[in-house]
């Protein structure tokens, strides 16, 4: 019987407890709905979103961060090149910076896409593709870029894994191998003299004819690299890392690592819509304060520039960080 009562009290007890914890939880959800405002939305939450995040938590500015989880170095292995963090993965980077970020009571992070960004009276409305709608008066994008890679059959299972773009990110763990450049003309040009600080084992594949003036040949024949100009078929890979490069007439090239620059487009449309200009490369075109040409519209990371590393991102979302708030301090005082 003592034991029947003991166990009634504690069920009572646990019950108890149970009921208060999910009506908090249903309260704070209730107030995250509601909640349609924020002082500063990012869309993007990869590192220059996270870290501009970060600012802005500290600040105790009231921010939505939106986040669709498809950062473009999904892929690659690990990440290099930045201090504390060498040789970590980029979605363990991402995770730890987002924990440390949301410590900050006025940060909000939602898993949702951005689709559509309109401007009315000097605000923001940024509606999601789950149909949620969010007001601002700053908005940042982080958005990053797509990579638009060549017909090539296998390339985009090796990109970066073994088809890799930086040797500043990924240079040290293949210094020194026979090495393939996925390049032409002055690209091509660019890739064969940064590369012969890793390795001098260097053939450029111009993937149809080469786009080479004489001065170009002479200077590729005085280093010994190689140029072939016919069309690649494919690659053939083991999980992403390449083996063969395989030409269109047959022909077979053992290589294990092979550097290509590719094409991009922007991530996120938004900043279009809403008449951000981009340059040339299909970049966000921004000033020395990560403004855009668009009042109210700042833009950080992979969609503003060529040099496309964590450190960089990281940098820039700082600095976009604090301006918005200094701007929104100067617009309040």
């Amino acid at each position: 019987m003592n034991r029947q009562l003991i166990s009634r009290r504690n069920f009572i007890k646990w019950s108890g407890l149970l009921t208060a914890y999910l009506s908090v939880r249903s309260n704070l959800l209730n107030i995250s709905i509601m909640q349609t405002g924020y002082e500063v939305i990012i869309i993007g939450g990869s590192y220059a979103g996270l870290s501009a995040g970060m600012a802005l938590g500290r600040a105790s500015r009231n921010i939505l961060i939106i986040d669709s989880n498809l950062p473009c170095n999904r892929h690659t292995p690990h990440s290099h090149n930045f201090i504390t963090l060498d040789g970590e993965t980029p979605a363990a980077i991402s995770e730890k910076a987002k924990q440390q970020v949301l410590r900050y009571p006025t940060v909000t992070f939602l898993k949702d896409k951005a689709v559509t960004g309109t401007k009315a009276n000097g605000m923001f409305t940024i509606t999601t593709q789950s149909g949620k709608s969010f007001t601002t008066s700053k908005l940042l994008f982080a958005t990053g870029v797509t990579d638009i890679m060549p017909p090539i059959g296998g390339i985009e299972d090796c990109w970066g894994i073994s088809v890799i773009h930086c040797p500043y990110c990924h240079g040290y763990e293949v210094k020194g191998q026979k090495t393939a450049i996925l390049a032409n003309g002055e690209a091509a040009m660019h890739y064969a003299r940064l590369l012969l600080q890793w390795t001098k084992d260097l053939t450029i594949f111009t993937n149809g004819n080469a786009g080479f003036d004489s001065e170009q040949l002479a200077k590729l024949k005085q280093y010994n690299i190689a140029v072939i100009e016919g069309h690649i078929a494919k690659l053939k890979h083991n999980k992403g890392y390449v083996e063969e490069i395989v030409m269109q007439n047959g022909d077979t090239y053992n290589y294990k690592v092979i550097y290509h620059k590719a094409a991009i487009k922007q991530h996120c449309n938004i900043p279009q819509q809403l008449g951000c200009g981009l340059n040339e490369q299909n970049l966000l075109i921004t000033d020395e304060m990560q403004k855009t040409n668009v009042p109210g519209v700042y833009a950080a990371g992979d969609c503003i520039t060529m040099m496309r590393s964590v450190a960089n991102a990281v940098a820039q979302g700082s600095k976009a960080g604090a301006v918005i708030n200094n701007e929104m301090l100067f617009e309040a005082f």
